[in-house]
């Protein structure tokens, strides 16, 4: 990819596919009570349709990343973008809850390995500095908006009927494809060294994917059971194996080292923040406007509009302000923006004020996804050697959807405990509670990589990795 014409060529493309991948994240949520009534699935099994993406996703980002390195990223690429639209057509047309469920988990499995895969290739194409900010905060912004523009999407098309939040992306990911197998010329590309590192393989995918269902059926059978206790337990075991294992390898999966960096620590604790709250924040949001205020699924949709513009509007700018203030001021700055966006939330009432809750809630909201998510992948892929893009970028995604996940549990824990008797505005500010104390912690987490000392002029933020 040595024309800047070809590299721009597959930013576009790269962008397009991870659009697809966040909108599948969100783009569900409002069709959950159609779904549930068309194919008759109980609450448990309703939330599976989520959670299984979330589970597929989030369990096997970090071996889909390592994977990106060692067989090839274009290839790596491809071929989960076909599995995707095969999961995404089979979902469509399912009449089977169970089918439904497997196809949303095939589809998070495929989006576990093209997510880092393109995040990886727009690393290793364009070189660090304004070029790769650029191609990041443009990349960052398809998925920042596809997550958030997802709900708006998905407003529209469930008054069609459910079915096409499912079929939409279909004909998209093939025209991707396509455009894929043209503008991702076959290249020789740098593979990391080694075999396959099958134990660490094991090992952290079993561990991820533990986690995450411990976590989404936690508020079904307890916190406190037996069974969800006996289960962290058991992810610790797996994780302390992990790395016994990943210190004794010569080629390991994750070399632990790539966490000393201190800003790459930063920016997948900052992902977790952000991705957690928002997502256990949106959950509550949307029991608050359509089961206590009766907005219907295309009036919730307008209230999270302001927020999605804004991240599709100024995302692509932030690589410009990385360049030119730093990537820790504007996560700092938006980790404070999202913290105030949940504390205007916080007074929810009956009879909520459109200019005095909504639209301001929402516009801090977007102005922390649009300062944040582009700032976050610019930190925690810079000063990083080609041969592991593909692992950063894979515990990158792996923070914000292990992330998700938990918030969320804790989240709607909270909020059932709350609603023994009936929502109330008062269970649902206890909810909100949640995201707005990890806001908060962020903010605190986000200071820390403040560096109130000039730089020398020869050396920049992103080189000089440990002053940042």
């Amino acid at each position: 990819m040595s024309s800047s014409s070809t590299r721009w060529g597959a930013l576009a493309v790269l962008s397009a596919v991870v659009f697809l991948d966040a909108l599948d994240v969100s783009m569900v949520g409002v069709a959950l009570p159609s779904i549930q009534a068309d194919l008759h699935l109980t609450t448990s099994s309703l939330q599976w349709v989520v959670s299984g993406y979330v589970l597929g996703y989030g369990g096997l980002l970090l071996l889909g990343g390592r994977t990106a390195d060692l067989l090839g990223r274009r290839k790596v690429f491809l071929v989960a973008l076909g599995v995707f639209a095969v999961a995404s057509l089979l979902g469509g047309i399912v009449d089977d809850g169970t089918l439904l469920i497997a196809a949303r988990f095939v589809k998070g499995v495929s989006a576990a390995f093209t997510a880092p895969a393109a995040l990886s290739i727009i690393t290793t194409t364009f070189p660090e500095g304004p070029a790769r900010n650029k191609a990041l905060s443009i990349f960052t912004a398809s998925g920042a908006s596809g997550f958030s523009l997802g709900l708006v999407l998905s407003g529209f098309l469930t008054e069609l009927g459910w079915r096409w939040t499912f079929l939409m992306p279909v004909p998209v990911a093939v025209i991707a494809l396509v455009a894929a197998l043209k503008v991702l010329p076959k290249v020789k590309e740098e593979r990391a060294e080694g075999g396959h590192d099958l134990i660490g393989a094991v090992l952290i995918t079993a561990s991820m994917l533990l986690l995450v269902f411990t976590v989404v059926q936690a508020p079904e059978v307890g916190w406190t059971s037996f069974r969800t206790i006996g289960s962290l337990i058991a992810v610790a075991v797996l994780l302390a194996l992990f790395v016994f294992v990943e210190n004794r390898l010569k080629h390991p999966l994750v070399r632990l080292g790539i966490l000393r960096s201190a800003p790459i620590v930063r920016a997948n604790l900052g992902l977790i923040v952000l991705m957690g709250s928002y997502v256990g924040f949106q959950f509550v949001a949307m029991q608050y406007f359509q089961n206590l205020l009766h907005w219907s699924a295309l009036e919730t949709a307008f209230a999270f509009l302001p927020a999605g513009l804004l991240v599709a509007v100024t995302s692509t700018k932030m690589g410009d302000f990385a360049d030119k203030f730093g990537t820790a001021k504007l996560i700092a700055i938006g980790s404070a923006a999202l913290a105030g966006g949940y504390g205007i939330f916080m007074g929810i009432s009956d009879t909520p004020s459109l200019g005095g809750l909504v639209l301001p809630g929402m516009i801090l909201l977007g102005v922390a996804f649009a300062l944040m998510f582009p700032s976050l992948n610019i930190q925690a892929t810079n000063g990083v050697d080609d041969d592991e893009q593909g692992l950063a970028s894979g515990m990158l995604n792996t923070s914000g959807q292990v992330g998700g996940a938990v918030v969320l549990a804790v989240v709607a824990a909270v909020l059932a405990a709350g609603s023994t008797n009936g929502m109330t505005i008062e269970s649902l500010r206890s909810a909100i509670m949640v995201p707005l104390i990890l806001a908060v912690a962020g903010v605190v987490i986000s200071l820390t990589g403040l560096s109130f000392r000039k730089a020398p002029a020869v050396e920049t933020e992103e080189k000089v990795l440990e002053t940042v």
